[in-house]
């Protein structure tokens, strides 16, 4: 059985994952702290769906945050649980901007759009990861 040879694009955009994912999970906690520590500071839009006050988005930024660092730095190891982790985390990260878009708009879709990478990442080259690492 012969091994097929690892994709240099594929090993870059892991780590492209990776390190975004430590990038998001930071950048969650900051806003999860702000809205924890100083929720005057985020003004929401009227009659939105999800009615949660900013407190408490701050504290699903921040643990959201903390998980997806640590599944960050895992996926340099190249365990299978951190990608599989990855992957939930950043769907979920998506959802949660998505929900924080009457606070940050501009902000919640670059989070998306990075998640959405994040995601493509780790499902498209999980394979090459796992054989250079």
């Amino acid at each position: 059985m012969t091994q097929r040879e690892t994709s240099g694009w594929a090993i870059g955009w892991t780590a492209y994952a990776g390190i975004m994912m430590i990038m998001l999970g930071f950048f969650h906690g900051m806003a999860g702290l702000v809205g924890v520590l100083e929720d005057e500071l985020y003004v929401a839009t009227p009659n939105y769906l999800f009615e949660l006050d900013a407190a408490s988005w701050g504290w699903i930024h921040l643990i959201l945050g903390v998980i997806v660092v640590l599944a960050g730095f895992a996926l340099f190891r190249g365990s299978v649980w951190a990608r599989t982790v990855g992957v939930i985390f950043a769907s979920l990260s998506a959802l949660a901007n998505f929900a924080w878009l009457p606070w940050y708009p501009l902000w919640s879709i670059i989070m998306i759009t990075v998640n959405v990478f994040v995601i493509w990442s780790l499902t498209a080259h999980s394979r090459d990861i796992q054989q250079r690492v």
